[in-house]
């Protein structure tokens, strides 16, 4: 397998790159820019580590609060209530049929 021919202003171009990083670490000394992931963490004071959870508790809560909210509005309505309504569904739909149909029109 032979190797692909290389272009030397390529090479010559990638060699003064290298030359002038390597340049750059000796004046600078190492780089100081690190990745977020890679930093070490500052541990956070017991102040703050207390206002966070107490932020948490209130955020908890509130769904909590909202839960019971949607449960209690689902609940199913008082027997007497659904009968009486069932009625006038029955009568509105008598009604209607009466409406579209000829047979009052005799």
């Amino acid at each position: 397998m032979t190797t692909p021919p290389v272009d030397p202003t390529f090479e010559a171009i990638a060699a003064l790159v290298e030359e002038a990083i390597q340049e750059r670490a000796a004046t600078d000394g190492p780089a100081t820019y690190q990745p977020l992931w890679k930093r070490p963490r500052k541990p956070k004071t017991r102040k703050e580590k207390n206002k966070e959870l107490r932020e948490q508790r209130k955020r908890i809560n509130a769904a909590g609060l909202r839960r019971h909210a949607a449960g209690q509005s689902r609940r199913p309505r008082a027997r007497q209530n659904r009968i009486g309504s069932a009625a006038a569904r029955r009568d509105a739909r008598a009604l209607s049929r009466l409406r579209y149909s000829a047979v009052w029109l005799d």
